[in-house]
Order: C-alpha cells, then sequence, then structure tokens
C-alpha cells in the first residue's frame, strides 16, 4: 500500500475543496448575542418592574405623584392614566413584566451553552418582532396621539431597539430567516449603525414634537 503523494491529494483551489465557511459577526455569536439579551432584558424588566409598582400606587390613591412627574410634557402618572396604557384591557407594562422575564430566561439558557431547534428561534423572532411593533406604536401614540413623554416607557423603547436589531441578524445568519448572503452579511456589518440610526430617529421625532420644551423661545 503507498502512501498518497501530494498530487493525488485535492488542492485548496481544486473542486473536492470545501467553500471557505461564512463565519458570523461577533454579535451574532452565542455568548456575546446572549449578553446583549440578558442586558437589554434585565433593563427592560426592571423599567416594566416599577412601571408596575407605579401604576400600582395610582390605582390606591389616584393623586400619586409618580418618581417621573416631572412637567406637563414629561409625566408617566399622565401617560398611565389614557387608554393606550391600557390596550388589551391592562396596564401594558404587565406584557414588559412577563416578556423580559422571557428573554432573560433565554439569555441565561445561552450562557449555559443551552441549544436550541430552529423553532425555537423562529418564535422568538416573532415574539421580538411582535414587542418592537408594539413599542413603535406607543413611541406614536406618546408623540402624536398623547403628546406626553413617560421616561419609564422610553427605557423600554431603549432596550427594544438592539434586541430586535441584534436578534433579527442573529438569526439570519444563522439561517433561521432565509435570505441572500450578500444582505445578510451587510444587514451585521452595519448591525451597530442601524442601532444608532434607530436612536438618532427616535432623539430628532423627540426634540422636534417638543420643541416648545427644548427651546422656550418657539413656544
Amino acid at each position: 500500500m503507498t502512501p498518497q503523494t501530494s498530487a493525488s491529494r485535492p488542492s485548496a483551489a481544486s473542486p473536492e475543496a470545501p467553500a471557505e465557511e461564512h463565519r458570523p459577526h461577533p454579535m451574532s455569536r452565542t455568548r456575546p448575542f446572549a449578553w446583549l439579551l440578558l442586558v437589554t432584558s434585565v433593563v427592560g424588566w426592571l423599567a416594566s418592574g416599577e412601571l408596575v409598582l407605579e401604576k400600582l400606587e395610582k390605582l390606591i390613591n389616584p393623586a400619586h405623584t409618580t418618581i417621573c412627574d416631572f412637567n406637563p410634557w414629561i409625566s408617566c402618572g399622565e401617560v398611565m392614566s389614557t387608554w393606550q396604557s391600557s390596550l388589551f384591557g391592562f396596564p401594558n407594562m404587565f406584557i414588559g413584566i412577563v416578556a423580559f422575564a422571557v428573554t432573560t430566561t433565554v439569555a441565561m439558557a445561552l450562557l449555559a451553552r443551552a441549544a436550541f431547534s430552529r423553532w425555537f428561534w423562529v418564535g422568538l423572532q416573532v415574539g421580538v418582532t411582535l414587542g418592537f411593533v408594539f413599542v413603535v406604536w406607543l413611541w406614536s401614540q406618546a408623540l402624536y396621539a398623547i403628546g406626553i413623554l413617560c421616561p419609564l416607557c422610553m427605557v423600554v423603547w431603549a432596550m427594544m431597539i438592539p434586541m430586535f436589531v441584534w436578534t433579527t441578524i442573529r438569526n439570519l445568519e444563522h439561517g433561521v430567516i432565509p435570505a441572500p448572503p450578500g444582505l445578510t452579511r451587510a444587514l451585521a456589518d452595519w448591525g451597530w449603525a442601524i442601532v444608532a440610526l434607530l436612536y438618532v430617529g427616535v432623539i430628532a421625532s423627540i426634540f422636534f414634537r417638543f420643541l416648545p420644551m427644548f427651546v422656550p423661545s418657539t413656544m
């Protein structure tokens, strides 16, 4: 039996050589993504929890002043009194308490090296997407219908943006969501830029909607 010579081995350029394996963006890898999911979930859960406590105080004492009642434009208490704050017949913050607890559990499981099937990631994507859509609706209502800002609600908005963007990119890169490789790579490369642009868009919309609060001379 003769040893295989270098000529008989498939070269790197030969058709038999495997194609270069796509390497996910660092934030799409398990541990970095798990840490991002954990931080955004815990902060969102704490903000939702404080909103629950303030809502309970308001139910006990309608004259209660919440910790974020600052002026006519910034008041959690005033926002809590609107129908938008209980869209499904109960306070919206209870949704946050449950939803962020779920994503916190997922993050901890990933840090413990748990592996999930594709259907699980699809379910997480659906849940995070619905949460993001709900937050966008609440943002639009706060700015253009209610006309009052709730700082604790804005903390939840801030956490949902990177959670949604990077959950989507992670699922694109791992094949959970089918997409052309070029689009997937572009979104991954620009992931943090997309997050930053969304933040800038939210901040700009708040600034121009509440311009009299920031620039009194425009009143």
